[in-house]
């Protein structure tokens, strides 16, 4: 068979990813506040988006994109208004016959508040409310060690260590021989500035192991704990004391269960995170992309524009449209990146109002109810309701929050699984969590009750899953075992 050459025309479509829609989906799987940091950055690029603002200048005039472009298409243009010029009023230098001394006499030396209002000097607020960020564990650490007398050697050994611990104090990521092989110093100069550092406040800070702090604490020069029970606990029954198997400590301890309830308290009494104090985290405040609220029987859904700048198209570079070509070029392109983004943000409300109304409509029952009347729903049930694609779905529920009289909720929260009850009707996965919540709740402390129970009574509330299925939620939502629930004391 011969082989041979020749030209064809075939025609065929396909979907291209142009760069515009590429950021109208990137836009609308953004958060909050991510959209806020990529209109701040799209605000300082293109200088035909402008910020509207809600009182403007009386002597500019507002001009739509609409208007713009037809200028851009006819060539024409006219400059830009040129600033009014204001008379100032400069003072030729200071009033003559001005009672300085009354003034200074009367005048306070304090720092003005915000609302212009000076304080005195004892309610003025104090040094450390004026930092401009809380003391870390590290400072406060190498604040006491320079204050200590430590020699230049120990110091260096100290701050290695300090720098070293992890967020719960303990020294548990590096050894001392490490340290010491790290540090070119040997490991006993290590272990001794070690001890100095454990003393330290907070105290047992540097501890290995969860047992040597709690022996640091329990051996404390001014406040020691001479219990022997207590540090024989501490020593050998850690592990029996987390599981409450208080009569295997009692037999092996020849004592009591009642005096091994009594040195339990002891040590419970005991720090077991050192860095405690200074792990907090800063808080994370929610803010709502949707608000969900109810007027009389209806429910009233509106987006949250708060914050979002609001933008429109400038008219300040009109003047530059017949200036030359290369800038009547450029002014065109960014107009059409501008009027892209400002339809892909109103776009992008559109759809978040369409999925929080049809989850409204799905979940009417958990607005009115609460959590545990929370139907099971899937994406694919709203995209059909709003005639989009699953995926749209799913990226405008991605971090987006809405405000329910029920509480704040992130909006893939309303998409759970399904579990039949008894009565043929389907319960939500996430209402049987609230259920298990509510029962582990009101339990008995002393007698709290076990996976197995709690099948039980969610069976009598007509609900039937498997024990492995109540493990599962019940480590989901954070709650121990019911052996380490147990509370005797």
């Amino acid at each position: 068979m011969a082989l041979h050459m020749r030209q064809e025309l075939k025609m065929s479509q396909q979907l291209v990813m142009t760069p515009q829609l590429q950021q109208a989906i990137k836009l609308l799987q953004l958060s909050r506040i991510e959209l806020q940091d990529l209109v701040r950055g799209e605000l300082l690029e293109n200088p035909l988006l402008d910020e509207s603002q809600e009182l403007g200048s009386p002597n500019e005039e507002a001009l739509s994109s609409v208007e713009i472009q037809d200028g851009l298409e006819n060539g024409e243009g006219r400059p830009a208004p040129e600033p009014v010029e204001r008379e100032l009023k400069v003072d030729d230098g200071p009033k003559e016959n001005f009672d300085w001394e009354a003034y200074l006499e009367n005048a306070s030396y304090a720092p003005a508040t915000g609302s212009g209002v000076r304080l005195g000097n004892e309610d003025l607020p104090s040094l450390e409310a004026t930092a401009t960020r809380p003391e870390t564990l590290a400072d406060h650490l190498m604040w006491q060690i320079r204050l200590s007398g430590y020699s230049e050697l120990e110091e260096d050994i100290a701050e290695y260590i300090v720098r070293s611990l992890s967020s719960k104090g303990y020294l548990s990521d590096v050894s001392v021989p490490q340290i010491a092989r790290r540090a070119g110093y040997s490991v006993l100069q290590v272990e001794q500035v070690l001890r100095r550092v454990q003393s330290l406040d907070p105290l047992s800070i540097g501890a290995r192991n969860l047992a040597e702090a709690l022996w640091i604490q329990a051996d404390h020069p001014d406040d020691p704990i001479d219990d022997p029970l207590v540090r024989g606990i501490i020593c050998k029954h850690l592990g029996n004391l987390e599981k409450r198997a208080y009569p295997v400590v009692a037999r092996d301890m020849g004592e009591s269960v009642e005096e091994v309830y009594e040195a339990a308290k002891i040590i419970t009494g005991l720090e077991p995170r050192p860095a405690r104090a200074y792990a907090s985290e800063e808080p994370h405040y929610i803010v709502p992309d949707v608000y969900i609220q109810k007027v009389g029987e209806d429910y009233n859904v509106s987006l949250n524009d708060e914050g979002l700048p609001r933008l429109r198209i400038s008219g300040f570079y009109r003047g530059a449209m017949s200036a030359n070509r290369e800038a009547k070029d450029y002014i065109t392109e960014r107009l059409r990146s501008a009027q892209w983004l400002i339809r892909s943000i109103q776009q992008r409300q559109r759809t978040i109002l369409k999925v929080a109304k049809s989850i409204l409509k799905f979940q009417r029952e958990f607005f009115d109810l609460g959590v545990q009347h929370l139907r099971p729903l899937i994406l694919k049930d709203v995209a059909e309701d709003i005639e989009m694609h699953e995926s749209t779905v799913s990226r405008v529920t991605t971090n987006k929050y809405v405000h329910t009289p029920q509480g704040i909720f992130e909006l893939k929260y309303f998409f759970n699984a399904g579990i039949s009850r008894r009565n043929g009707e389907e319960l939500a996965s996430e209402a049987v969590k609230t259920k298990i919540k509510l029962l582990i709740a009101s339990e008995d402390s002393s007698r709290p009750y076990s996976d197995q129970k709690l099948v039980e009574l969610l069976k009598a509330d007509g609900i039937d899953i498997a024990r492995r299925t109540v493990a599962k939620y019940r480590e989901q939502l954070g709650v121990l075992s019911s052996s380490k629930r147990r509370r005797l004391f």
